[in-house]
């Protein structure tokens, strides 16, 4: 009935590891009760190979974490791992561009939990690789919202040692203390009264950083004031004709927006119909943000042209679009099969009423068919199955629960599955107390039957792990007094 999954490195949904990899609750339970050596090389596999599509929205270190624990696996293949020579080869660490993240975040970031559980190797770990290793700045960064000052206070010597007293380690020390996701370790080592020499680079450093960010708002060479339409449209087709191209819609819609009158109206309206793709692209996204109808079928025409880039901005623009207009011609668009049709089913997804229902549940039902249960327009098709409470769809969104690789989809579809699924309670939402997302642990804390024996014992424990997120232990404690 369904597409299968798109062939990638994730094993399949029915295994320990692929359970594992996609961060799943009954992957938990799966592994705790296989035999132990089976479950740890799953657990190394899916912590030195990080599974995940987008690691910015999808979370599995406390996860991992808690699996490490609770299996009591030791830490060796993480320190093969990190201090592996290929490490070396990540760059010279001046530039933070040029060190995969994506080979040894995760490792860094469990090993960052595990410390919230006192486990010192973990931390001894963190603390020599945040002095060695290509990825420190992801290593400093759990250290200084976990470690002591006076270790952190040790750290600074080594981590300076990394910027050379030259014009380029100046300016990769500027970059990288303005840059800083957590500033803790940089104010410690500017303060060192015993190392007063690092206060002083710290603080040209930052000086340079300010110099450096007022040269380029000088030399910028966006919009002027004074500019009016005519001017923003020929930045726009500058940008597009250099070499590499710039593709300008969204600063200067932005620009627009700003210095538009009424009488630009017919000006914009050519330009959205006869422009270039890029001025054609800027306009749309100006008259769509002015939920101007009359661009309706202009954004219709760039949608079908055979320019990629501008058939994308005219859909994205399309999507942005939140008056009636726009709602009755999604529900004329709703039944094409390409971007637009996407866009269009998305729409209504979010903004239509029980009328649109069918049409929904049809965009639902197409798109996993078709593209699979990780295409990113199953988003608002998931969500809009929960607000419109399409009972119907059901089936296919426990299909998407079971075999999506992205825990982030996942964690929407069990929200849509609380709203339209009778079996919810007593089936998914057991298994959503141990997933890897907190939202997800969120919905399972609230929705999970308490006829269970293993959802009270978990709700136990989730209430007093240390490294639980606020909005479950809310969620949690609204529960324990009636279970």
């Amino acid at each position: 009935m369904f597409a299968s999954p798109v062939e990638t490195d994730i094993a399949p949904s029915g295994t320990l590891l692929g359970l594992l990899q996609r961060g799943r609750g009954d992957g938990a339970l799966h592994a705790l009760a296989a035999p132990r050596p089976e479950a740890v090389a799953a657990l190394e596999r899916c912590v030195l190979h990080d599974p995940r599509r987008d690691w910015q929205l999808e979370h599995r270190s406390l996860y991992y974490a808690r699996l490490y624990v609770e299996l009591r696996a030791g830490l060796a293949a993480v320190e093969a791992h990190l201090f592996h020579p290929e490490d070396g080869l990540a760059g010279d660490g001046l530039s933070a561009a040029d060190v995969p993240e994506d080979r040894t975040g995760l490792a860094l970031s469990v090993l960052g939990h595990l410390v919230s559980y006192g486990d010192q190797e973990a931390l001894g770990l963190l603390r020599r690789y945040a002095a060695t290793g290509a990825n420190w700045r992801w290593a400093l960064d759990e250290l200084a919202v976990r470690d002591d000052d006076s270790a952190l206070r040790d750290l600074g010597p080594a981590i300076l040692a990394r910027f050379p007293h030259t014009d380029e380690g100046r300016a990769a020390l500027g970059r990288t203390v303005r840059d800083a996701y957590e500033p803790r370790p940089w104010r410690i080592w500017a303060e060192d009264p015993d190392r007063p020499e690092q206060g002083e680079r710290i603080a040209g450093a930052r000086e340079d950083g300010d110099f450096g960010r007022w040269r380029r708002q000088l030399r910028s060479p966006g919009p002027r004031p004074g500019w009016g339409v005519a001017a923003v449209l020929d930045w726009v087709r500058d940008g597009y004709d250099e070499e590499p191209r710039i593709w300008r819609e969204a600063p200067a819609a932005r620009c627009l927006a700003a210095v538009t009158t009424p009488e630009d109206r017919p000006v914009l309206l050519e330009a959205a119909r006869t422009g270039g793709p890029a001025v054609r692209a800027a306009a749309l996204r100006h008259l769509a943000e002015r939920e101007e109808t009359a661009a309706l079928g202009l954004l219709e025409a760039a949608a079908d042209d055979p320019e990629p880039e501008l058939a994308a901005s005219a859909v994205a623009s399309f999507a942005r679009m939140l008056g009636p207009g726009a709602l009755s011609q999604a529900r004329r668009w709703a039944e094409r099969t390409d971007l637009l049709g996407s866009a269009a089913s998305a729409v209504l997804a979010r903004r239509g009423d029980s009328g649109d229902a069918p049409a929904v549940l049809a965009a639902l039902r197409r798109t996993v068919r078709l593209r699979g249960t990780d295409a990113e327009e199953l988003y608002p098709l998931v969500e809009g199955a929960g607000r419109l409470t399409l009972r119907a769809a059901a089936p296919v969104l426990r299909h998407i629960y079971r075999e999506t690789a992205s825990s982030h989809l996942r964690g929407r579809t069990a929200v849509a599955l609380e709203a339209t699924d009778p079996f919810f309670a007593a089936g998914f939402a057991v298994e959503c107390l141990w997933d890897c997302e907190e939202d997800t642990r969120e919905v399972a804390a609230r929705a999970a039957t308490s006829g269970d024996a293993r959802v009270a014992e978990r709700l136990r424990r989730l209430a007093t792990d240390p490294a639980e997120r606020d909005g479950v232990q809310t969620a949690v404690r609204g529960r324990l007094g009636g279970v």
